[in-house]
C-alpha cells in the first residue's frame, strides 16, 4: 500500500516535471548485500533512482562525513540516507547531512521541527513511521522503548506521546527493566535483545516491535517469544517508508525550485548628524553573511559560489529554474547632464531599493556596474554610492571584488598577443612550415582541433583529414594575412597610465624587426567588458567573443578572434566572470554588481544577466533598479537602443536624477571643478539660476518621452539647497511632463529618505507603457547617427570626416550595417563641446571616426577625440589610501 501510494505520487510529479529524475544516495559502511538489494528493489517499484556509496567496513566518521559533504553539494541528488554500523551514528555524522536532503529525519534540524510540531517542515524517521504504521489505538497504553537511543529514540518518544501513549524508556542493563517489561502494553526494541534478558520477563499479549539496525538481515533471535507475545519487525516496512519520504522530499525540492516570497531581515540604520565619511558609515554596519542573504532571497545552496563573507557569485542555472516565473518591474536610473562631481545616480539607485525593500516591504534588487581601479586610485574615488545609501563593504566593492576585471584583462591581452604572434609566424614561415606547426603530429597521429575544423567550415573546406588538403586549401587555412595598419585590438591594464596611450611593440631582436605602433586602453574599455555586459548566456558569450573583429586582412575582409583560434580560450578565462556578484546595501537589501563598460565609448550599463536574474528573484510585484552611466542623452539612450535590444526586456519607469547644483551650472553658474571649493552661487539660494538651468532637466525629460516610458524626477537634495529651490525644481519637472518629482534625502537618512520616491516609482510602474526604440536597425549607419544627434542631442545635423565616412562604407560592405549605434561623446554637455551647458542648439555634430565592436554588437562613432586611457592627476587618490597592518583595514578610500 505504501509503495503503491508513493509510486502514484511520484508519477504525478513526473507528469508535471518531465525532466525529473529524483535520486536517493545511500551511504553504506558495512557488508550487507540484503540491505542494498532491498533499497534498490523498493526504489525500482516506486520509480526512484538509487545510488549506493559503499564505503569499506571500518571506515572512520571523518570518511563518512567527507562523503556526506560531497553528496550535499551534488545538485543531482535530492535525498541522502545512511546505513551505517551503530558506532558511526554520532551527532557529527548525522548533522553533516543537509536537513533538506535528510530523508531519514535524523539531523537536529529535522528533529527540532518534529519536537516543535512543525511536521510540514520536516521528515520523520522511516523507522518511526514504520512503528506507528504497525500500532493502532495507542490512547492510554504504556509503551516501553528498550535500547532505543539517539535520533530514532528521541523521535519515537515524541511521536508516541503525541498519539496519547504513556512512554517509558529503558536501557537493556537497567535494574528496573524486568518491572517495566511486566507493565508495558507495547515494547519497542531499538537494538537486539541480549541473551541474559529472559523472554519470561515480557508479559503474555504484549505487542513487540523490533526496529534494531540488524533487522533487515534477520540476525536477531528472540527464542520462543511468539508463544508469549505478538512480535513485529519494521524491516521492509521501514525501507518502504524511506522511499515514501524520498517522494515527499522530491515534492519539497520541486517547490523549492520555484519562486517564493522573500523572508528578508533588513539591517537597521541609525543615521548620524553630521553625516560621517562613507567608509566610517560602511564600517559601522555589520553586513549579513552572504549565504544568509542568498537564502533569504530564494537562492539555493548550489546556485552560489561564496567569495569570503560578504560576496558570492550566482550561477546562471537559476534562470532555467525560474524560467516560468514572471518578471518584476524594470526601473532605470538616469540623470541630467552632470557637473564633473557627479549628481548621485548610484546613491539614488541604492536609496531607492533600500526604501522599497526595507521600508515598503517590496522585493527589490539594485544592479550596479563594477568600478574600475583606474578612477578609484585616480581622481574620482570609489563608486559604491555614498552616505547612508551605499553598498557594503565598500572597500571590497571598489577593489578587486571577485576578479572579473582581471579576467577581462587576461582575456584581452591573450588575444592581443595572439595577433602579433600570428603576424610574426606568417611573415617568417612558408605555408608548409606553418601547416606542420598548426596541425602537428601527436602520438603518431595528425588531426585538426575542433576550433580548426570550425575554421575550415567557414572557409568552405569540408575536410577532416589533414592529409587531404590541397596546397591552395592549406594556404587559405594557415594565412590570415593581417594588415598591421588596420589592427584595432589594443592591450589593456586597469590603471590610469597616460604614458601607455601610445607605445611601440616588437623592438626586441627576437621579433625580427616587426615593429609597430600600438597603445594600451584601460581594462574596462575592452570590447570584452562590453560583451560581458550584453551577453545572455555562456554560449552567447562564446559566440560573441569569436565574432570580435581585431583587424582586416590585406583584401579588406574582417579578421576575428575565431579566425585566430583563440575564442575558446577567451571563454575559458571568462567562465567565472559571467556570473553576477551578490552583495548588499547598508540596510541588508540585495545588490548585483556585474560588468562596468565605459559610458562614453561603450554603453555604460551593468549586465543583462544580472538584470534578468534579479527580475526573476524579485517576483511579479518586485522591482529591479539599474543605473545608466552619465546623462540620459548618453547612458539612457544606449540602455534603450542597445541593452534592451540585447536583453528583450522592457523598462517600466525611468528615474531621472537632478541636483540644484547641476541646474545652477546649466543656468549660467560658474565652472564646477573637482577638488576646488564651490562658488557662493552654489551654496546660497539663487532661484533665477535654478529656473534658467531647468532647461536641461526639461530636455532630458523630453528625451525619455521619445521612448514612451514614464519618468519620475528624483531631486538629490544637498544641505545647501533651500526649500524654495527644491519646490521650484519639482514644480517645473511636473509641468514639463514628469509623472512626478520628488526630493530625496537618502544620502543623509538612508532608505527612509527615499520612501516618497519609491512610492512615486511604484505608481508610475503601473502606468500605461508604450516603450519603443528610437530607430530601426535596418536604417543606414549614417541615418541612425543623424537621428540620435538631432532627436537626442538637439544638433542641427552631423558632419562625417573622410575617415569616418570611409569606415562607414567599409562596415556596410562587410555586412555590419544593421547594428545599433553607440555614440562616444562627452558627458558634460548635450553637444560635443563640454563647455556648452544648458540646451545647446544649432550645432553641427562632428564625427571624427567610426569604429565597431562586432562581438558586443554595436557601431561606435567618435564625436571629437575620445581618450580610452585616463591619466593620473597631480595628486591622485592613492595619496590618501593606506592599509593598517594590525587591523588589515583599508584607509582613505573616502
Amino acid at each position: 500500500k505504501i509503495t503503491e501510494n508513493a509510486k502514484k505520487s511520484l508519477a504525478s510529479l513526473k507528469r508535471e516535471n518531465p525532466q525529473l529524475e529524483p535520486t536517493l544516495a545511500i551511504i553504506q559502511a558495512h557488508n550487507d548485500p540484503m540491505t542494498q538489494e532491498m533499497n534498490k528493489s523498493f526504489a525500482r517499484e516506486v520509480g526512484l533512482r538509487v545510488i549506493h556509496i559503499c564505503l569499506p567496513e571500518g571506515s572512520s566518521k571523518d570518511e563518512v562525513v567527507n562523503e556526506i559533504l560531497r553528496l550535499n553539494e551534488d545538485p543531482n541528488v535530492q535525498g541522502l540516507a545512511l546505513d551505517l554500523p551503530e558506532s558511526l551514528y554520532s551527532s557529527k555524522v548525522l548533522n553533516a547531512v543537509k536537513p533538506e536532503k535528510d530523508v531519514d529525519g535524523v539531523s537536529d534540524v529535522n528533529l527540532g521541527c518534529l519536537v516543535r510540531g512543525d511536521t510540514d517542515d520536516c521528515l520523520v524517521s522511516p523507522t518511526v513511521c514504520a512503528v506507528m504504521e504497525l500500532l493502532e489505538d495507542l490512547g492510554g497504553k504504556t509503551v516501553l522503548l528498550v535500547g532505543a537511543g539517539g535520533a530514532v529514540g528521541a523521535a519515537l518518544q515524541c511521536v508516541l506521546q503525541r498519539e496519547g501513549a504513556a512512554t517509558l524508556s529503558c536501557r537493556w542493563k537497567a535494574p528496573q527493566l524486568q518491572s517495566k517489561l511486566q507493565h508495558a502494553d507495547v515494547v519497542v526494541l531499538g537494538s537486539t535483545k541480549p541473551d541474559d534478558v529472559p523472554v519470561s520477563w515480557i508479559k503474555p499479549g504484549t505487542t513487540i516491535i523490533s526496529c534494531s539496525r540488524d533487522l533487515l538481515s534477520e540476525k536477531h533471535n528472540y527464542g520462543q517469544l511468539n508463544n508469549r507475545a505478538a512480535e513485529n519487525t519494521v524491516g521492509s516496512l521501514a525501507i518502504a517508508m524511506r522511499m515514501q519520504n524520498m517522494v515527499k522530499n522530491t515534492e519539497r525540492w520541486i517547490r523549492s525550485q520555484h519562486y517564493r516570497k522573500w523572508d528578508l531581515r533588513c539591517l537597521k540604520l541609525q543615521p548620524l548628524t553630521p553625516v560621517p565619511s562613507d567608509i566610517e558609515i560602511s564600517r559601522a554596519q555589520s553586513p549579513k553573511a552572504v549565504d544568509v542573504l542568498a537564502k533569504e532571497i530564494g537562492l539555493l545552496t548550489d546556485e552560489i559560489e561564496i567569495y569570503g563573507q560578504t560576496k558570492a557569485k550566482v550561477r546562471l542555472s537559476l534562470l532555467e529554474r525560474l524560467k516560468d516565473q514572471p518578471d518584476g518591474k524594470y526601473v532605470l536610473v538616469a540623470g541630467i547632464t552632470p557637473t564633473p562631481l557627479g549628481e548621485g545616480k548610484s546613491t539614488v539607485t541604492i536609496g531607492l531599493v533600500q526604501a522599497l525593500t526595507a521600508h515598503l516591504n517590496i522585493n527589490s534588487f539594485a544592479c550596479l556596474r563594477q568600478p574600475s581601479q583606474g578612477p578609484t586610485f585616480g581622481v574620482k574615488g570609489g563608486a559604491a554610492g555614498g552616505g547612508y545609501a551605499q553598498v557594503i563593504p565598500m572597500e571590497e566593492f571598489n577593489l578587486h571584488l571577485t576578479g572579473d576585471i582581471h579576467a577581462i584583462t587576461a582575456a584581452n591581452n591573450l588575444l592581443a598577443a595572439a595577433i602579433d604572434a600570428r603576424i610574426l609566424h606568417e611573415n617568417t614561415q612558408s605555408d608548409k612550415a606553418l601547416y606542420s606547426r598548426l596541425v602537428p603530429v601527436v602520438n603518431g597521429v595528425r588531426g585538426f582541433s575542433a576550433i580548426q575544423l570550425a575554421r575550415l567550415r567557414r572557409l568552405g573546406i569540408n575536410k577532416t583529414d589533414p592529409a587531404t588538403l590541397t596546397e591552395e586549401e592549406i594556404s587559405k587555412f594557415v594565412r590570415l594575412d593581417i594588415d598591421p595598419s588596420t589592427i584595432t585590438w589594443q592591450r589593456v591594464v586597469d590603471t590610469n597610465d597616460r604614458f601607455l596611450r601610445k607605445i611601440t611593440v616588437g623592438q626586441a631582436n627576437t621579433e625580427k624587426g616587426f615593429v609597430r605602433q600600438a597603445q594600451f586602453d584601460i581594462a574596462v574599455a575592452s570590447e570584452i567588458m562590453a560583451i560581458l555586459a550584453l551577453t545572455t548566456s555562456l554560449q552567447d558569450m562564446k559566440e560573441r567573443l569569436g565574432k570580435m573583429v581585431v583587424a582586416n586582412d590585406k583584401k579588406g575582409e574582417p579578421v576575428t578572434a575565431e579566425d585566430l583560434g583563440v575564442a575558446g580560450a577567451l571563454a575559458v578565462l571568462m567562465k567565472d566572470a559571467i556570473k553576477p556578484t551578490l552583495m548588499q546595501t547598508l540596510e541588508g537589501t540585495p545588490v548585483f554588481v556585474h560588468a562596468g563598460p565605459f559610458a562614453n565609448i561603450a554603453h555604460g550599463n551593468s549586465s543583462v544577466l544580472a538584470d534578468k536574474i534579479a527580475l526573476k528573484l524579485v517576483g511579479e510585484k518586485g522591482f529591479v533598479v539599474t543605473e545608466a552611466g552619465f546623462g540620459a542623452d548618453i547612458g539612457m539612450e544606449k540602455f534603450f537602443n542597445i541593452k534592451c535590444r540585447a536583453s528583450g526586456l522592457v523598462p517600466s519607469v525611468v528615474v531621472l536624477v537632478a541636483t540644484v547644483r547641476a541646474l545652477k551650472m546649466h543656468g549660467g553658474g560658474p565652472n564646477v571643478t573637482a577638488g576646488a571649493p564651490l562658488k557662493k552661487e552654489y551654496t546660497e539660494e539663487n532661484l533665477q539660476l535654478v529656473a534658467d538651468g531647468c532647461c536641461n532637466l526639461q530636455k532630458q525629460i523630453q528625451i525619455t518621452q521619445l521612448f514612451g516610458v514614464p519618468v519620475v524626477v528624483a531631486l538629490n537634495v544637498f544641505k545647501t539647497d533651500s526649500p524654495a529651490e527644491v519646490d521650484l525644481v519639482c514644480e517645473i519637472a511636473k509641468q514639463s511632463g514628469a509623472f512626478d518629482a520628488v526630493p530625496c534625502n537618502h544620502w543623509s537618512a538612508g532608505g527612509r529618505g527615499a520612501v516618497k520616491l519609491a512610492q512615486a516609482v511604484e505608481k508610475a510602474a503601473n502606468q500605461k507603457n508604450s516603450f519603443k526604440y528610437l530607430y530601426s536597425l535596418e536604417l543606414p549607419i549614417v541615418e541612425k547617427i543623424r537621428i540620435i544627434a538631432q532627436k537626442v542631442y538637439g544638433a542641427q545635423d552631423i558632419e562625417l570626416s573622410p575617415t569616418a565616412q570611409s569606415q562607414v562604407d567599409r562596415y556596410t560592405w562587410q555586412g555590419f550595417g544593421n547594428l545599433p549605434i553607440c555614440m562616444a561623446k562627452t558627458h558634460l554637455s548635450l553637444s560635443h563641446q563640454p563647455e556648452r551647458k544648458g540646451v545647446p542648439t544649432g550645432f553641427i555634430l562632428p564625427i571624427s571616426d567610426v569604429r565597431a565592436s562586432i562581438g558586443a554588437g554595436f557601431i561606435y562613432p567618435l564625436v571629437g577625440t575620445m581618450s580610452t586611457m585616463p591619466g593620473l592627476p597631480t595628486r591622485p587618490c592613492f595619496y590618501d589610501i593606506d592599509l593598517d597592518p594590525v587591523t588589515e583595514q583599508v584607509k582613505g578610500l573616502f
